[in-house]
């Protein structure tokens, strides 16, 4: 049997941010992907939105901008893999980097920055 409260809830998590499962049934997304997920399931957006190469308001690039930042420093990969993934040039990685760790500053911005690192740490010791 399972605890619940170490399950993170599916209710909340939109479609598109639910991770792909392998035959094993577990998940087995790539790290890049899987801090898009956090980052959707915790702003109430979807992980296309996070891709998307059209302009975007404001709470969806931030969005994006936190994605980038836990890829590159929450799990260490390099900004080239980073801007791959979210189909970005180099310099778009290191432009967030910098915004995030700018908009730290602010107790309540830092705070939720800090909830998504820890579900993305607990995701990946797993």
């Amino acid at each position: 049997m399972s605890d619940p409260s170490v399950e993170p809830p599916s209710a909340s998590v939109q479609p598109s941010a639910r991770l792909p499962v392998a035959a094993t049934g577990s998940p087995q997304p790539s790290p890049c992907r899987l801090a898009m997920a956090i980052v959707a399931a915790m702003t109430g957006l979807d992980v296309d939105a996070l891709v998307d190469l059209r302009r975007s308001i404001a709470p969806v690039a931030t969005a994006r901008q936190i994605a980038m930042y836990l890829a590159h420093v929450g799990l260490g990969l390099p900004q080239a893999d980073v801007a791959q993934a979210f189909r970005r040039d180099r310099s778009t990685v290191a432009y967030a980097c910098r915004r995030i760790e700018d908009l730290r500053d602010d107790p309540a911005f830092d705070h939720r920055v800090a909830q998504m690192e820890a579900c993305l740490r607990w995701a990946t010791e797993r």
